[in-house]
């Protein structure tokens, strides 16, 4: 029984498809745009390993119908000797080079080094997932062949085999979708669910009446969830802003809507407006409608720059829409965000417009990852063209994003593809950890729109074709965060970049899709011309936030 088992085990294995795995594997061990744990990196090898050594299995089933020869007895063994010795050495190479890839990356994001990549935890998370997909593999062939078998009994043979082929297909296809995917974000619904539900006893119900949920709000404090609660009960105060800025400073004002202050976008928007309209919103001197993330979360580094910038006078209005993770919300269910957006910024504008052009607040869009998405799609140029509102701000926008893909594929040819230059810069410009917004050709004009964007984010550079192209960012020059070491290689490149989208937020402040203080005072002040602040106050605000951290 051994030997027949040794013999069917030989026949089975294909020696190209563990090189063709390992090469992969190897190529997953180097760096991409986010630093990896070993748990993270293991899924990632594994995924790697089984891509290459099904295209090895592909490849050499093709050979074989073609009626190529191919090595028998002693030399295929032999051959399989070979590639399993050179398979090892090579992987061998890679997880020792892997600490020294981490690393150099780690470095350009200010992380301390790691001094080992934990082989151990990598390679038996890989061997687990290769193993997994290699029996889930099986199933499928197994299940197909029994359908085929039972079918050629009454069709031909090649129709037996295709009506199965499909059959099991759409069988596996169903499981997957209707038992999996689906399980899967009841799972991710649930949880996000009773996270978005719980409080903060940090976030404690305000008595001042001009915040939402505080005395005579026409919102409820338990219906704004956790991100509205620690969005309205956020620093700075106007005490707080003075003492930063040193110049007199107003209260700044927050609305926030809950997922559950009502029951539609409609109804969400339009309570929006009436809190906004109460609290004295259009009477100060900037209006900020901020869409946010699909959590319900707004970043409180931006917030906080704006409000310091403005000396607090400034409105802010969100209203949420999930509370989800925004890659898990694009997924779900990516127009649910766009409705919103489109109701609140419909209700806003309209009542912003009505108002006299010469006392109106200035009005401004603002959003973060799935928020500059939905807010991007709240509304077209039809819309606004008879009386525009001042301008946006997008920070780490998504791939997808309308304005963001025009601008980057516009882009002047000799300017990178992760910090473009459109055209002369009087209406749309991009910035970094660096500020470039005063680089432009031609003044800034009446109109503005600020990407703020790192080259590390993997929100804003996922390439879903990188499964068969090298993206254009991984062009020379490359962003100042973005390993030197990176290479691309299909499929794994693309693996590599997905398990980054998801992954994203783990950098540091000020790299990947974590946003810092610093660089959104540089947008905000050149979005609204900073009026009373000097290069050097600015400076000095910085260092003041800084150092109060």
């Amino acid at each position: 029984m051994s030997v027949t088992w040794h013999r069917d085990f030989v026949r089975s294995f294909s020696g190209l498809g563990l090189l063709l795995g390992t090469v992969f594997l190897a190529a997953s061990l180097t760096p991409s745009l986010v630093p990896r744990g070993a748990v993270v990196q293991g899924l990632l090898s594994g995924l790697s390993l089984s891509a290459g050594y099904g295209l090895g299995v592909v490849l050499r089933a093709g050979w074989r119908a073609l009626q190529l020869p191919s090595p028998q007895g002693h030399a295929r063994i032999l051959l399989v000797l070979v590639a399993v010795a050179v398979s090892a050495v090579l992987a061998g190479v890679a997880i020792w080079k892997a600490a020294v890839w981490q690393n150099r990356l780690r470095a350009l994001m200010e992380m301390p080094p790691i001094e080992a990549v934990h082989p151990v935890t990598v390679l038996g998370v890989t061997l687990a997932v290769f193993l997994l997909l290699v029996l889930l593999v099986r199933l499928v062939r197994g299940t197909w062949r029994r359908i085929s078998t039972r079918l050629a009994r009454r069709l031909p043979g090649p129709q037996a085999a295709l009506i199965a082929l499909a059959t099991t297909a759409l069988l596996f296809w169903l499981i997957g979708n209707g038992v999996l995917v689906k399980g899967a974000m009841r799972m991710f619904d649930a949880t996000y669910a009773a996270l978005d539900a719980r409080f903060d006893e940090h976030s404690p119900r305000p008595v001042d009446p001009f915040k939402t949920g505080g005395p005579g709000s026409l919102i409820t404090w338990e219906s704004l969830g956790r991100a509205g609660r620690g969005f309205v009960a956020g620093e700075p105060d106007a005490a707080r802003i003075t003492a930063m800025t040193g110049g007199l400073s107003k209260e700044p004002l927050r609305v926030y809507v809950g997922l559950n202050s009502a029951d539609t976008p409609a109804e969400r928007a339009a309570l929006a407006l009436a809190e906004l309209i109460r609290v004295g919103g259009f009477e100060r001197g900037t209006l900020v409608i901020a869409t946010p993330t699909g959590t319900g979360w707004i970043d409180p580094e931006g917030q906080t720059s704006l409000e310091y910038l403005m000396r607090g006078d400034v409105a802010t209005v969100a209203v949420q829409y999930s509370y989800l993770a925004s890659w898990l919300a694009l997924l779900a269910d990516p127009d649910y965000g766009v409705e919103t957006a489109r109701a609140v910024f419909a209700a806003i504008y309209e009542h912003w417009r009505a108002l006299p052009s010469d006392t109106r607040p200035r009005l401004f869009l603002h959003g973060l990852s799935l928020g500059a998405f939905n807010s991007d799609l709240s509304h077209d140029l039809h819309q606004v063209i008879a009386d525009p509102y001042h301008g946006a701000f997008w920070t780490g926008a998504p791939f997808p994003s309308r304005t963001w893909m025009t601008a980057t594929r516009g882009r002047t040819a000799d300017s990178p593809y992760w910090l473009p230059t459109f055209r002369d810069g009087s209406v749309i410009r991009f910035t970094a950890q660096k500020n470039h917004l005063d680089a432009a050709t031609a003044p800034w004009g009446s109109y503005r729109v600020v990407f703020l964007q790192y080259a590390s984010d993997a929100i804003t550079f996922y390439d879903p074709r990188a499964i068969w192209r090298q993206p254009e960012w991984m062009r020379s020059p490359r962003g100042p965060d973005v390993s030197p070491d990176m290479i691309w290689l299909p499929v794994v490149t693309f693996l590599q970049l997905t398990l980054d989208l998801m992954t994203a937020v783990l950098p540091p402040k000020g790299f990947g899709h974590v946003y810092a203080f610093d660089h959104y005072l540089d947008a905000w002040a050149a979005l609204t011309d900073a009026s009373g602040w000097t290069r050097e106050e600015l400076d000095a605000l910085k260092a003041r936030v800084a150092a109060d951290r």
